[in-house]
């Protein structure tokens, strides 16, 4: 690709009272900016990724970065989304404006406010992300749509909760060195393994620990060309950017293949020269355990109905074969829906820049990203390095 990451800002994620999406896009845009060596009038295009939905009274909100900045008036600002992965599509905006040389640095924004509605309506406004001519009648809103996946997996490979658990467990330790998660408590395995007062079941075999977070947040990035990234401080290239959409019903598909999530790491690692084994970790998305397990075998990690080794034999902890989630991920960092692809991004330039402090890894050098929208029908792989 021809496109570098170069600058970044990130609020913690969480319950944010008093917040709203324009005062969170306020708290990163400028920053972003800033961190690359920029002042806003460098900015030449902005794209803002939000799902909304109906989380926020405000529809087009583009516009709202400029109130960070006179410096902004006047550029071109679009919002983007693409369900879950609305952070991802965000960026793919950006890194063709890139690429077809229509600008020299984007600003990209992600943002979600989303605790300021009651947990029905939550459910109800998450679920308009499933195919809701078949869909719309699940209970439990989109845990329910994973409930139903984990149900047909177990139907098929048995029950999988000890692995379950195991990736609960694993993110939320990861989490507790992450800064920005909402979730800084390592829970245990015991205490994700068991349904208890504190941890019942949610949607099918999924337990309150087997889905993320609800959560506030916003998460931007500055873009630009190798050539001139190459004279900042910092960056990190893009070896490859991919997209794969699927099927939105899940009666059109295997859901438990992930196919989209397969075809996309598969494509990724074509544009970039790579294979798995080369990656150092991988930023996936686990908005449920079972989503995480089932990427563990879309990526090829393990064989399919294999995915339980990697999570019980500990490959994918920090200090395992491919330490997937070292951020602590959706489960524990939060998931903010139109932030969250964009701080997918930013949490794996960290790692490769030596600047994710106590989340660091010894050495990165090759970052593996998967953010997806729905249940694997937006796909999207990033394969990032240090340009230097």
């Amino acid at each position: 690709m021809t496109a570098c990451i170069v600058g970044w800002s990130h609020t913690a994620f969480g319950k944010h009272e008093g917040e709203d999406v324009e005062s969170l896009i306020a708290k990163v845009a400028t920053q972003a900016v800033a961190d690359a060596g920029l002042e806003p009038e460098d900015i030449d295009e902005i794209v803002l990724g939000t799902y909304n939905e109906g989380f926020s009274p405000q529809g087009f909100p583009s516009s709202l970065v400029l109130q960070t900045s006179e410096a902004f008036r006047f550029k071109p600002a679009t919002r983007v989304e693409n369900a879950c992965a609305t952070g991802s599509a965000a960026i793919h905006q950006g890194l063709k404006t890139i690429g077809a040389r229509k600008g020299r640095f984007v600003l990209v924004v992600g943002v979600e406010k989303m605790t300021a509605l009651s947990g029905k309506l939550i459910g109800e406004t998450l679920l308009k992300a499933a195919y809701l001519k078949e869909e719309g009648s699940i209970e439990g809103g989109f845990a329910g749509v994973f409930g139903h996946i984990a149900n047909q997996y177990f139907q098929r490979h048995g029950d999988q909760s000890d692995a379950l658990a195991a990736i609960a467990a694993k993110n939320h330790a990861n989490g507790v060195a992450n800064p920005y998660a909402q979730m800084r408590k390592d829970l245990g395995y015991d205490f994700c393994r068991m349904e208890s007062e504190k941890n019942p079941y949610v949607a099918g075999p999924l337990k309150r620990t087997d889905c993320s977070l609800v959560s506030d947040g916003a998460a931007a990035l500055v873009l630009t060309d190798v050539e001139t990234a190459l004279t900042m401080d910092k960056a990190v290239v893009f070896r490859a950017a991919v997209q794969v959409n699927d099927y939105l019903p899940l009666s059109r598909r295997d859901i438990t293949l992930f196919e989209g999530c397969e075809v996309a790491w598969k494509k990724a690692h074509a544009e970039a020269s790579t294979q798995l084994d080369d990656l150092s970790f991988v930023e996936t998305h686990d908005c449920f355990t079972i989503a995480e397990l089932l990427e563990y075998e879309a990526m090829g990690l393990t064989p399919r109905g294999q995915g339980a080794t990697a999570a019980l034999e500990g490959w994918t902890r920090k200090d395992g074969r491919l330490p997937v989630n070292p951020s602590g991920g959706l489960k524990s960092k939060g998931h903010p829906i139109g932030a969250t692809g964009v701080s997918m991004h930013i949490m794996s330039s960290m790692q490769l820049m030596g600047e994710a402090g106590d989340m660091q890894l010894p050495a990165p050098k090759l970052a593996g990203i998967f953010n997806m929208g729905g249940a694997a029908v937006a796909n999207y792989v990033s394969i990032l390095e240090p340009l230097r």
